[in-house]
């Protein structure tokens, strides 16, 4: 395999991080060292050689440092195309000695942005010659090698010490230099963009593959932006089979619904909708009332428990046949537990982050909103018949939240701090309430209910209360809503209005 030797390097970083090793092993392998500003006096600093920009250039840095490697010495000694004669002769007749080697990372623009700097300082952190030093590098990859994370300095002095770099290296680090700056000018354009934006760019990286997506007809990845903040970046898969997308929308479904319930809660998710949630005095409880919520459809789904995953609750849980069980904690006891159970994916994680980004695909097209949010306030909502016992407030809520995570039309019965009835995906608002109160059978009476959008008609007030419903909360905002009120007021029904509607298609 043909290898290009480094003999000359120019490194301009703003991340120092492993820049002294770096710099002093290649040195050690006869290296030149060129540099500029903070990055030559750091590595002065260490006692290690380097040549600074301004002896190549002959020009001194400029307006504060915006100018430093914006040279055709610089310039030319990177773009040269080695393989064309005259190239080669203009490097010559300009006295220009090419670079093999060109290490750079950019200012964190970034970190101001959150830090909370002024717009001046922010702008002070667009980084011009980094970008332009990247690129270039790229670009000419056929003789030049390009460094953009201190992720890949061992590599790249193993591949020097072991007589260069390969055609194949240079094009695999060329490829994370152009990602590298469309990022960086992803969260510029971003920024700039931050109030009313009529642009968005996301840059996307490939976390893990997937075996297929929805169907085996798909191929699939997991993708994110390149600093994830999501649970599954952050948790762990303690055990189990490989993630599927399928696996991935179903756990995040769940987890994100046990977050919005109270601590100590369980969910049991299936194809994204609810089938059973349920808080208890213990997890072990929690967990048993909502895999009695609909125990047929728990048959293999997701478990989300919003706490520590316990022994007891371990073993009850293996007793079943789940996918998935993701957890904010996970004992020893219970680790040695579903260890019986080898294809039982595991995930100890945080819940879920505040991205407030959600993206949907339609025909050449995107969707993107700001992710819904569900307030369970009860002070917020208005009465519109009897007052709710704190029995059923407690109740109410519940079933809010749960709504508010289902697949719309949605409408969801809740009894004891458990989901007895969910009624989700169906097409008209009186269907869900039917499909909820099918489930939920003698349990439905004495339960509460929600409705995650507005009842255009009494029908379905009538058939809740017909089933023993006392309490529903839902919107409010229909042109029949006195329709409604007339009905839970006829039924004895406390009926209270949000204000706020809760799709999700």
């Amino acid at each position: 395999m043909t290898r290009i030797a480094v003999g000359r390097a120019l490194i301009s970083v703003s991340d120092k991080r492993g820049l002294t090793p770096l710099a002093e092993s290649l040195v050690g392998l006869g290296v030149e060292i060129v540099s500029s500003g903070g990055t030559a006096a750091h590595i002065e600093q260490a006692g290690i050689p380097v040549t600074h920009v301004e002896d190549v250039t002959g020009a001194p840095e400029m307006f504060d440092g915006r100018v430093k490697t914006l040279h055709p010495r610089i310039h030319g000694a990177i773009l040269a195309d080695l393989g064309k004669g005259s190239h080669r002769q203009e490097l010559l007749d300009f006295g220009i000695e090419p670079f093999q080697l060109v290490v750079s990372n950019l200012y964190p623009f970034s970190d101001s942005v959150a830090s909370g700097a002024d717009e001046d300082e922010i702008i002070e952190n667009i980084d011009i010659g980094g970008p332009t030093l990247i690129r270039a590098a790229a670009k000419n990859h056929a003789w030049v090698a390009v460094v953009v994370s201190p992720d890949r300095y061992v590599e790249m002095v193993n591949a020097v010490a072991r007589g260069g770099t390969t055609e194949d290296l240079r094009r695999d680090l060329a490829k994370e230099a152009f990602f590298a700056s469309a990022r960086y000018d992803a969260a510029i354009v971003n920024w700039f963009e931050r109030v009313g934006a009529q642009r968005l760019v996301l840059p996307l990286e490939m976390n893990t593959g997937l075996r297929y997506g929805e169907n085996p007809g798909q191929p699939a990845g997991l993708y994110s932006m390149s600093t994830s903040g999501g649970w599954w970046a952050k948790g762990k898969q303690l055990q189990g089979k490989d993630m599927s997308f399928n696996n991935y929308a179903d756990a995040d479904a769940a987890w994100k619904l046990a977050s919005d319930l109270p601590d100590g809660s369980a969910v049991v998710v299936k194809h994204m909708n609810a089938c059973g949630a349920a808080t208890g005095a213990t997890m072990l409880e929690a967990f048993s009332k909502a895999w009695e919520g609909d125990s047929l459809a728990a048959f293999g789904g997701v478990v989300a428990l919003a706490g520590e995953l316990d022994g007891k609750t371990s073993r009850a849980i293996t007793e079943n046949f789940v996918e998935i069980v993701i957890a904010s904690s996970i004992t020893d006891e219970a680790k040695a537990i579903l260890a019986q159970k080898k294809n039982l994916r595991a995930f100890a994680a945080p819940f879920p982050s505040d991205d407030d980004l959600d993206i949907r695909s339609i025909d050449g097209g995107f969707l993107i909103q700001k992710s819904d949010t569900v307030i369970s306030d009860v002070s917020l909502w208005e009465s519109r018949s009897r007052e709710p016992s704190a029995a059923e407030v407690s109740d109410l809520q519940i079933a809010w939240t749960i709504a508010a995570h289902a697949k719309s039309n949605a409408i969801v019965l809740v009894k004891d701090g458990a989901a007895v009835g969910v009624g989700t995906g169906d097409q008209s608002r009186v269907g869900a309430a039917v499909r909820a109160l099918d489930q939920a059978g003698e349990r439905a009476r004495g339960s509460v209910c929600a409705s995650d959008a507005f009842f255009p008609f009494r029908d379905g007030p009538d058939a809740l209360a017909s089933a023993g419903i006392t309490a529903i909360v839902e919107p409010g905002g229909s042109v029949r809503d006195q329709e409604v009120i007339e009905s839970a007021q006829e039924h004895a029904m406390a009926l209270l209005f949000t204000g706020e509607r809760h799709f999700r298609h």
